[in-house]
């Protein structure tokens, strides 16, 4: 007989109607009269409960539906007596798949998220991971639909690469060659010529410098792919291995930079609202209990964009009446966390989009603001100590940033002013220097880390959480 999904089961009022559904057990209640098993095949956080008559069936198979076994169940689709549910089955046919013993990792008792990631492979089947996997692959959804929606174009960008988008050097080496057996020149440095790709590569961390050469060629592009980053960080909010959503689009100036930051970002928590209610429901209540409340003033706020210099100010006059910090946050620092959020959730109590950050801390590309030096005016009349650069980074509740973008500068001679004064290595990006030389346009894009989405419309607390299989230091199981 045709399987029908747990989902539609639930949703069906074809009463008397007899149905087919396989899955998962979540519990397996049994008594004299009558058996109750609560069945969930992953296609709803929701179980159907499967009535079962244990005269009706051999003792041994009763006995045998234990927590996480997998069945089959045939029967009758009745509307439920009990409450919570409008619909359940009165099993006629019982088969079981596969059995599981009282070792399963993931009984019924709760257990910590600490040793479910040492279960990944299983943790997979638990009620708070079946919904924020369901979650994410909504978030993914609504990321493909809102930038083809608008006109953008799906554009893939390369795992492997001789450069270094973000100048960090923190990536991990591609290589064919003998690690056991490395041939040197006189100064020591490792001889690639015999390598796979002829030269040193890295796994990327970010596909922004190719999604530039897109976006000026189709006008507005997006990446949706892994990135790697090879950074010793054991902490909630970093991985080695995340996945990025980079849009670049022709023409943009920051303005409008930030209002397609606004934008998407609330047409993704939005989507959630209105595709994923039962999952953000329990989440809501064993994970979470302001998280749905959070989600919709999201929504309900319009984002305050709040120049960096202005920031600062802000957080100083926080210190001079009592706040306490553990960075320092003085003009040219890069924010923390804490800095963020304390914008976010305790001064404005909204999300805000940082602009125009000091130089010394943001990447090359980024294009400068005309005033610049001693003296020049910011926000509110705020001075800026020094040059700064037309970035535009999205702080969330919760989370700090969640968006990091900017104008990217399209000028040759500033692009090479810039590089020469940080005393960059850019042979391997000749390339992305051509670009500014033969038809230059004004350009803007962003990074919107997904895991970092995932975290905060799930309102899970540590970002190896929202990710299947978690690769961090130390730990590349599963």
């Amino acid at each position: 007989m045709k399987r029908t999904k747990i989902v539609d089961v639930l949703q069906s009022t074809e009463y008397g109607k007899e149905v087919c559904v396989k899955g998962w057990v979540r519990t397996h209640r049994s008594s004299k009269a009558v058996d109750f098993i609560a069945l969930n095949d992953g296609s709803t956080i929701k179980n159907v409960q499967v009535v079962v008559d244990p005269a009706k069936f051999d003792e041994q198979l009763l006995k045998d539906i234990t927590t996480g076994a997998c069945i089959s169940a045939v029967g009758t689709l009745v509307e439920s007596q009990g409450a919570g549910q409008s619909s359940e089955i009165q099993a006629t046919q019982l088969e079981i798949y596969g059995l599981c013993d009282n070792t399963y990792p993931m009984q019924k008792k709760g257990q910590s998220f600490e040793v479910m990631r040492k279960n990944a492979h299983m943790r997979l089947r638990t009620n708070t991971f079946g919904a924020v996997m369901r979650i994410r692959h909504n978030m993914a959804m609504a990321i493909h639909t809102y930038f083809h929606e608008h006109g953008f174009f799906y554009f893939h960008t390369p795992l492997i690469t001789a450069s270094d988008c973000e100048g960090a050097g923190n990536m991990f080496q591609v290589t064919t060659k003998n690690l056991y057996d490395l041939k040197k020149d006189e100064e020591g440095k490792i001889i690639y010529d015999d390598d796979f790709f002829g030269e040193q590569t890295s796994l990327t961390v970010s596909g922004q410098l190719e999604g530039e050469l897109g976006a000026t060629a189709l006008g507005a592009i997006y990446t949706f792919g892994p990135t790697f980053r090879a950074e010793n960080s054991n902490t909630p909010r970093h991985l080695a291995e995340f996945w990025m959503v980079e849009p670049e689009v022709a023409f943009l100036d920051q303005e409008e930079l930030m209002d397609l930051e606004e934008d998407f970002i609330k047409y993704c928590v939005r989507w959630a609202l209105d595709n994923c209610k039962d999952d953000l429901q329990f989440l809501n209540q064993m994970i979470d209990k302001t998280l749905i409340a959070r989600l919709e003033g999201v929504l309900k706020e319009t984002f305050v964009r709040l120049p960096y210099t202005e920031g600062i100010n802000i957080l100083q006059e926080a210190i001079k009446k009592g706040k306490k910090f553990e960075f320092p946050c003085n003009w040219g620092d890069d924010l923390a966390s804490e800095h963020e959020r304390y914008l976010v959730e305790e001064h404005f109590k909204k999300p805000v989009i940082m602009t125009d950050y000091p130089r010394a801390f943001k990447s090359f590309y980024m294009k400068q603001n005309e005033a610049q030096g001693e003296g020049s005016v910011g926000y509110k009349g705020a001075v800026a100590p020094g040059p700064t650069m037309q970035g535009t980074d999205v702080l969330f509740p919760q989370i700090g940033e969640i968006i990091g973008g900017s104008v990217r500068e399209e000028s040759y001679d500033k692009l090479m002013s810039e590089i020469k004064r940080r005393e960059m290595d850019m042979t391997h990006l000749w390339w992305y220097i051509d670009t500014r030389k033969w038809g230059s346009c004004p350009h803007a894009g962003f990074g919107l880390g997904f895991e970092r989405l995932i975290l905060f419309v799930t309102g899970m607390q540590n970002i190896r959480d929202v990710i299947p299989f978690p690769r961090t230091p130390k730990s590349a199981e599963f």
